[in-house]
């Protein structure tokens, strides 16, 4: 027996001396290799599964999106109010007759001696039609510069009140816990409450004006300026604001150096993104009193002027497409 055993080990030792360096170096690699591939089969199970959960996860969503619909459109049909009204196509028709002539040709084309009379033909005054519009258009050009300083005034206002809010609302900040909730809270606020809202509440405090606009656009822009920015700091890669935290620096000094110069694009191109769409928003205030082109819109469709209201709505259409060409420029040019 151990005559056996020792022949048994003599013959693996020499197996052992007759098997080349290069085959153990062979096993090693295989196992290396079959470690491997068992990694990336696993890695390639886990994104299948992942990949499996986020289709069964966006088929729900559309799914739950597709029943809202139906419901809200079962809603209004059976309240009777999924209707285009009564004879929607001649309605589209005489409106679009009434606006085919702006009164802006008026100041070319108009009559210079306009007669209006009464019903029994007495005549009442005479007025020169191109002269009036001339003025008319001087009014226009007045209320095209109020609703550029309302947007203005009222993005930059928010830009300075949303700023800081961001910043504490940011979760990456380290915010005390109740002061983050707070500017959080305050944030929503600010975006549930519209700017015609405010409008209306602020007419009532200060008044005519607008000032009333200014604050208004401020008070709604605010919410969305500081989330925007609370959610592009909390998408920085934290290791070089760590890295200057680490030197001692204060809060200030990590905002200012760590973060202010990573997010000047963002905020750059949020702002002006702002200030385009307040320079919509701040057409419709003046429905409410707060001045600007929105007033002239009110007048001209409570006396039916539907000429004066075409040319109004052709200064806001070509107001909003010049200043979206200018805001691209600067924001190439900055960016």
């Amino acid at each position: 027996m151990i005559t056996g055993s020792t022949g048994t080990a003599s013959n693996l030792d020499a197996t052992d001396r007759a098997t080349p360096a290069g085959g153990s170096a062979s096993v090693d690699r295989a196992n290396v290799d079959c470690a491997s591939g068992g990694r990336v089969s696993g890695d390639l199970a886990r994104g299948g599964r992942r990949a499996r959960f986020s289709s069964r996860r966006s088929a729900a969503l559309i799914l739950v999106y597709a029943v809202l619909i139906v419901v809200c459109i079962g809603s209004l049909i059976n309240a009777g109010d999924f209707s285009l009204g009564r004879k929607p196509w001649e309605n589209l028709k005489t409106t679009a007759q009434e606006l085919s002539v702006p009164s802006l040709v008026n100041v070319w084309f108009g009559n210079e001696r306009l007669e209006f009379r009464n019903d029994e033909g007495k005549l009442l005054r005479v007025e020169n039609q191109r002269e009036s519009e001339a003025k008319y258009l001087g009014g226009v050009g007045r209320a095209i510069w109020t609703t550029f300083q309302i947007a203005t005034l009222g993005t930059l206002l928010a830009a300075l009140l949303g700023v800081p809010l961001g910043v504490i609302a940011a979760k990456n900040m380290r915010a005390p816990t109740p002061v983050a909730w707070f500017a959080r809270r305050l944030l929503d606020i600010s975006r549930s409450i519209h700017t015609l809202v405010f409008g209306l509440l602020l007419v009532g405090i200060i008044g005519l004006g607008p000032m009333a606009g200014v604050l208004a656009i401020a008070l709604h822009s605010m919410g969305t300026c500081g989330k925007l920015f609370a959610e592009a700091i909390e998408a920085l890669d934290m290791r070089g604001v760590e890295a200057i935290r680490a030197t001692g620096a204060t809060p200030g000094q990590v905002l200012m150096f760590g973060v202010w110069p990573a997010l000047m694009p963002t905020f750059t191109s949020n702002h002006l993104y702002l200030w385009e769409y307040n320079i919509r928003d701040s057409t419709v205030l003046g429905l409410i009193g707060a001045g600007g082109l929105g007033l002239l819109v009110s007048e001209a469709v409570s006396l039916f002027q539907w000429g004066r209201l075409a040319t109004l709505l052709i200064a806001i259409v070509l107001m909003v497409i010049a200043f979206d060409s200018l805001s691209r420029r600067i924001r190439q040019a900055l960016i």
